[in-house]
């Protein structure tokens, strides 16, 4: 029969430095790809954006109050299709201007421009680019305003 191997200095070296090898190798890995994805900052200036939180909270109302809804898809030909109804119906003379920005923010950002094609439903003239987009738009009728934030594909 043979004796049992002894737990020596050796192999208790050999265990720690492979456990915290990797949790070093792990972390490495974790901020490497957490900075690689980062796109951007939300705000620039926090501070800046904490003044202005009632004013956009008072904004959001009085775009709620007007009842607008939309609809936004992207056609065939990679144009933004825009429809915007009101509570009187379709929406009429309006100017809708925006831009559309990767999430991740790897490619730069597309002014967008639209056209009126039918009664409430604008397209806009240049196409998106294959990937996932996020629009910011803003409809504007007169003193009428409101804004819109989605994400399309």
């Amino acid at each position: 029969m043979t004796a049992p191997k002894q737990f020596t200095g050796r192999h208790a070296t050999m265990i720690l430095v492979g456990f915290f090898g990797i949790v070093i190798a792990v972390n490495v890995y974790m901020a490497t790809q957490a900075v690689r994805t980062f796109g951007g900052t939300v705000v620039d200036n926090s501070y800046v954006a904490s003044q202005k939180y009632n004013e956009w909270l008072a904004e959001a109302r009085q775009e709620s109050e007007l009842g607008w809804t939309h609809d936004i898809a992207v056609n065939d030909n990679r144009q933004v299709v825009v429809t915007v109804d009101t509570p009187k119906g379709p929406l009429g003379d309006a100017a809708i201007t925006g831009a559309a920005e990767h999430p991740l923010g790897r490619q730069p950002s597309v002014p967008l421009r639209f056209e009126r094609s039918d009664a409430g439903q604008w397209h806009s003239v240049t196409a998106l680019p294959i990937g996932r987009w996020r629009l910011r738009l803003e409809v504007k009728q007169g003193q009428d305003q409101i804004r819109i934030l989605q994400d399309v594909t």
